[in-house]
């Protein structure tokens, strides 16, 4: 299980990772570890990725399967609570995208990650992928 934040400014825009390890934008997250709970699993990652503390509760705004690798991410809408977006050991690059830019960054199976929660769809959305297109 996976859980990533999309932590929202006051002008409706989304922070996106660019990862290291693949150089592929995405919103900060990684796997819940044994004996955590799904939110401090979420403060923890996007601490780590990102320099920001979010403000907690969160709102969870997508379930997405990715049927290749068989792993259950959970997104969350955030907001910043404290921090100065930084890159770290995991992150290369941040950058602040609208609804409209995040198509072209990332590919399909984030980016609609990012849309969910800048619509904040309620109930949140259920969606299935194979690590990179929606199926």
């Amino acid at each position: 299980m996976s859980v990533a934040g999309v932590i929202v400014d006051d002008r409706g825009q989304a922070l996106l990772i660019k990862r290291r390890d693949n150089g592929h934008w995405e919103p900060p997250g990684g796997v819940v570890e044994a004996g955590e709970t799904l939110l401090d699993a979420l403060q923890r990652e996007v601490l780590e990725e990102t320099g920001i503390k979010i403000a907690l509760p969160a709102t969870l705004t997508g379930v997405y399967k990715n049927m290749t690798g068989l792993i259950v991410s959970l997104v969350f809408r955030c907001e910043m609570a404290d921090g100065t977006p930084t890159t770290g050991p995991e992150t290369r690059a941040l950058r602040w995208v609208t609804r409209e830019e995040v198509a072209g960054l990332a590919d399909e199976a984030y980016a609609i990650r990012v849309q969910d929660a800048l619509d904040a769809m309620s109930p949140p959305a259920v969606r299935a992928h194979d690590g990179v297109k929606l199926i």
